[in-house]
C-alpha cells in the first residue's frame, strides 16, 4: 500500500494492494460522512446496440445482491435515515452514500456489497425495462431533449458520446441478465474503482474501513478493458425537426476541448460569459434587449474525450431565423471582438465564485475528489483550475473562439412553416455557414 498527504489538511490518497484508490478527507464540522464509489466505466463504453446499458445497470445495483433483496436494501438504508443512490455519466459511474458517523460502517459495507455482488434479479430487470421505456417515450415528447439528441448524434457520429444516456427503445428492450453480469464482470474490478470518503472520520479510519470491505477483492491478472473510440470529425450540417410546437428550439453546436486540453479553462470562462445566468451575454442581449427568447443559454460539458460547446434558444416560431442569427452572432463575434476588462473580470468572479460554492458540503467534496481522480486530473486540479481561470486573458478568449467557434452543427425544431425555409436557406447559402 502507498499513501501520500496531499494539499488539503488531512487529505490522504491511498492505493490498496489490489489497485483500488482511496481518497479520504477529514471534515469534523458536522456529524456526517459522505462517500462515493466511482467506477471508471460510463456510457462511453456503449455501442448503438447497448446504448443505455450502464445507466440501466447502475439503476439495478440497489435492487438485489447475492444475499439481499431490494426491500432488504431499502430497509437497511431507511432504518438509519441514510441516503444511498447510483448514477451513470459518459466517463464514469458512481454509488453515492451519506450517513451520520455512527452508521457509516454499516452503510458503507452495504454499498460495497452492491458494488461487488449485484444479482440483477429477472423481476427487477423486467420492471426497470418498463420504467425506462416509459421514460424514453416521455422524453420523445420534450422538444429540447429531442433537439439536443439530434445535435449530439449529428456532432459525434459513430463516437459513443452520440448515444442517448438512457438508450433507445430497441436497445433497452433487448437487455438481458447475462449482458449485465458480463459488463459488471469486465468493468467492476478494484483497479477500476476510486473510493472517496469525506466527513467526521480520520483518514486512517476511512482507509481501514475501505480495506476491510474491499481490500480482499481480487485484482484480475489482465488490465481493465481499454476504451476504443473513433475520432470525432467536425460536421457542418443543419438538421430540421418538424413538430407542431408552440415554440421553436434553435441549437448551435461547436466542437469543444476535452478536460485535459489547454483550452479547457478558457472555454469554461467563455461559457460563463455567454450563457451562465441572468447576467450572461446571451440572456441580456437576446432575451432582455431583443425579447427573442423564452429560454436562452449555453453549456460546455466536462469530458474525458472531445466535448461540445452548445448555445440554444427557445423562441416563437416566427422568430426562429432571427434567433439563429443572434445566437451565432453572439458566439462567433468573440473570434474578432475582445472582451473588455470589466467583462472578463465579471466572468471570472462568477465562475470562481460558483466553483467555490460547489465544494461546501461533504457530499460535494466527495464527488469532486473522485471526479478529479477518475478524469486523470488528480486532486491538485482543485487549486490549478482557479489559477488557470485567473490567468485567462481576453486574447486567450479570442484565440479559443477562433479555434473552436467555426462551422457549427445546427438543429432547428418547430412547425414546418418556420423551420423548413430556414433549414433550406442554411443548406443552400454557404455565406450563412461562414
Amino acid at each position: 500500500m502507498t499513501a501520500s498527504l496531499l494539499h488539503a489538511p488531512r487529505l490522504h490518497r491511498t492505493v490498496l494492494a489490489n489497485g483500488l484508490t482511496v481518497l479520504a478527507l477529514e471534515n469534523p464540522v458536522a456529524d456526517i460522512i459522505s462517500a462515493r464509489l466511482f467506477i471508471r466505466a460510463g456510457s462511453a463504453f456503449e455501442t448503438p446496440s447497448t446504448a443505455g446499458l450502464v445507466s440501466f445497470l447502475m439503476g439495478l445495483l440497489t435492487k438485489g445482491t447475492d444475499r439481499l433483496s431490494s426491500m432488504d436494501i431499502a430497509e437497511a438504508v431507511e432504518s438509519v435515515g441514510a441516503s444511498l443512490s447510483t448514477d451513470a455519466a459518459a466517463d464514469y459511474s458512481v454509488i453515492s452514500l451519506k450517513t451520520v458517523a455512527a452508521d457509516f460502517e454499516e452503510i458503507f459495507t452495504l454499498a460495497a456489497d452492491l458494488l461487488r455482488h449485484p444479482s440483477f434479479p429477472l423481476s427487477e430487470i423486467d420492471l426497470e425495462q418498463r420504467l425506462t421505456l416509459q421514460q424514453i417515450r416521455s422524453m420523445q415528447e420534450q422538444p429540447f431533449t429531442v433537439a439536443f439528441n439530434a445535435l449530439r448524434q449529428a456532432m459525434y457520429g459513430s463516437h459513443p458520446y452520440a448515444l442517448s444516456s438512457i438508450g433507445t427503445e430497441a436497445s433497452v428492450a433487448a437487455f438481458t441478465q447475462s449482458q449485465l453480469l458480463d459488463f459488471h464482470r469486465q468493468q467492476f474490478r478494484p483497479d477500476n474503482v476510486v473510493v472517496t470518503v469525506v466527513g467526521r472520520i480520520s483518514p486512517e479510519a476511512a482507509v481501514d474501513q475501505v480495506e476491510r470491505t474491499l481490500g480482499d477483492w481480487p485484482q484480475p491478472s489482465t488490465p481493465p478493458p481499454a476504451l476504443q473510440v473513433p475520432p470525432v470529425e467536425p460536421v457542418n450540417v443543419c438538421v430540421p425537426i418538424l413538430q407542431d410546437t408552440n415554440q421553436a428550439i434553435v441549437m448551435v453546436g461547436y466542437g469543444g476541448a476535452a478536460v485535459q486540453h489547454p483550452a479547457y479553462a478558457a472555454l469554461k470562462l467563455t461559457n460563463t460569459y455567454l450563457g451562465n445566468g441572468l447576467s450572461s451575454r446571451l440572456f441580456v442581449e437576446l432575451r432582455e434587449k431583443r425579447g427573442l427568447a423564452y429560454d436562452v443559454s449555453a453549456f460546455y460539458p466536462t469530458r474525458l474525450g472531445p466535448s461540445q460547446f452548445v448555445a440554444y434558444m427557445g423562441t416563437a416560431p416566427e422568430n426562429a431565423a432571427t434567433a439563429l442569427e443572434g445566437l451565432r452572432f453572439e458566439v462567433e463575434r468573440l473570434r474578432d471582438t475582445l472582451l473588455t476588462d470589466d467583462e472578463l473580470q465579471a466572468a471570472k468572479n462568477k465562475l470562481l465564485g460558483q466553483y467555490a460554492l460547489g465544494k461546501q458540503t461533504n457530499a460535494q467534496l466527495a464527488q469532486l475528489l473522485g471526479w478529479y481522480e477518475v478524469l486523470g486530473l488528480g486532486v491538485e486540479f482543485d487549486h490549478q483550475f482557479p489559477e488557470w481561470v485567473s490567468a485567462v486573458t481576453a486574447l486567450d478568449i479570442e484565440a479559443v473562439a477562433q479555434t473552436f467557434f467555426c462551422d457549427p452543427t445546427i438543429v432547428l425544431l418547430g412547425p414546418e412553416a418556420s423551420i423548413t425555409p430556414l433549414a433550406q436557406a442554411q443548406s443552400s447559402d454557404p455565406q450563412k455557414k461562414a
